[in-house]
């Protein structure tokens, strides 16, 4: 793998008009049924699954081990979600279409209503700026990023930046991701490997700064998340050189592979995410079908944990945690179950414990994307 500095590609500040033509919406399409007995639950504890199949939004109110479905769930969009976010207030939902990016208003119980189309742009994946004044698109169609300002009053985007990226490879474009810092960009890109970014939170504008090659065609970068410090990027890798892949983040964002990167998962690592406390990460593995979990050691050298891996739905695809810590959400493509929810263990360290799982509708829904509640 290698790690090059590109220079500077061009960039445009170019202006948006936040459209009033609403998608078509088809409102409630029916509720499903939630795990059994329901305890208390937290109407600002939320979660979202993307249902590609079906072509739906479904909503749960995380409860003391308990998902229940909110009100109008899950909700008819009338096209194929491949991308969600929610915004830092957790006022908003963006869920990005082959055709745009739409905005969903939040009730306080977490009901959806449209609002319309934000941005007709075609993006993979989505995330917002830990001030929450910034939404960036890792575009579909083309290696751009694309960057918005948000009105935190009425959800509409204003583009402020479209940041043109080179990458060696076939770009397959996977995911993108805010360092909590809210100083770098990182974009994972299939086969074309990963892009890194500076971003400067007055301006809402990036640049190209690093670009990570896997000099394979057989190798795809997934997935991404980054620790609290912004010290440490974990990339969800599949194909020859599979496993979870571990860099130091350092100056302008130039990555540094630590000692035995990449750990080893189970087949196809699809997603990643960091427990609230930072001593724990897990991967989706999609082919596997299991969640494979770490101990975070010094120089974010990872140990698998003894009781990994865990169980989980078929091609698992999506991990999140919710906004309590106390929980890890798992979404599976294949269903069987559509979402689970695990707990921690409270006597095994970073062991995860099954103490939810529901359908996200009518079977098969085709789950692809789970977010949570900040």
């Amino acid at each position: 793998m290698t790690i090059s500095n590109p220079s500077p590609a061009p960039r445009g500040l170019i202006a948006i008009a936040f459209t009033a033509a609403s998608i078509a919406l088809s409102g409630c399409a029916g509720f499903f049924v939630a795990p059994t007995t329901t305890t208390t639950t937290s109407t600002s504890n939320l979660v979202y699954v993307a249902n590609a199949t079906t072509e739906t939004i479904s909503g749960f109110a995380v409860g003391t081990n308990t998902l229940t479905a909110v009100s109008g769930s899950p909700l008819s969009l009338g096209y194929v979600p491949q991308a969600a976010v929610i915004s830092r207030a957790n006022t908003f939902l963006y869920v990005a279409g082959p055709a745009g990016i739409y905005l969903y208003t939040i009730a306080s119980d977490g009901a959806l209503t449209a609002g319309g189309t934000a941005a007709s742009y075609d993006v993979a994946s989505l995330d917002v700026s830990p001030d929450g004044n910034w939404l960036v698109g890792l575009n579909a169609a083309s290696t751009v990023l694309d960057i918005w300002q948000i009105n935190t009053s009425t959800g509409a985007l204003t583009l402020t930046d479209t940041d043109t990226y080179t990458a060696t490879g076939t770009v397959v474009p996977k995911m993108v991701r805010f360092a909590p810092s809210g100083s770098y960009i990182f974009a994972a890109l299939g086969t074309g490997g990963d892009a890194v970014f500076t971003f400067n939170t007055s301006t809402g504008v990036a640049a190209s700064s690093q670009r990570l090659s896997l000099g394979s065609t057989t190798t795809s970068d997934n997935a991404l998340a980054v620790d609290s410090t912004s010290s440490t990027l974990y990339i969800a890798r599949s194909g020859t050189s599979q496993g979870l892949a571990v860099y130091t983040i350092g100056s302008a964002g130039a990555l540094t592979a630590v000692s035995g990167s990449p750990f080893t998962t189970g087949t196809a690592p699809y997603s990643v995410a960091i427990d609230s406390t930072g001593a724990y990460v897990y991967v989706a593995n999609r082919s596997s079908s299991s969640i494979s979990g770490f101990t975070i050691g010094t120089g974010s050298i990872l140990t698998a944990l003894s009781s990994s891996p865990f169980t989980s739905g078929s091609l698992v695809t999506s991990l999140a945690t919710d906004n309590s810590g106390s929980y890890l959400l798992a979404a599976a493509n294949g269903g069987s179950p559509d979402l689970t929810m695990y707990s921690f263990d409270s006597t095994t360290a970073g062991k995860l414990d099954t103490v939810a799982a529901v359908t996200t509708g009518t079977d098969p829904t085709g789950a692809i994307l789970v977010v949570a509640t900040h």
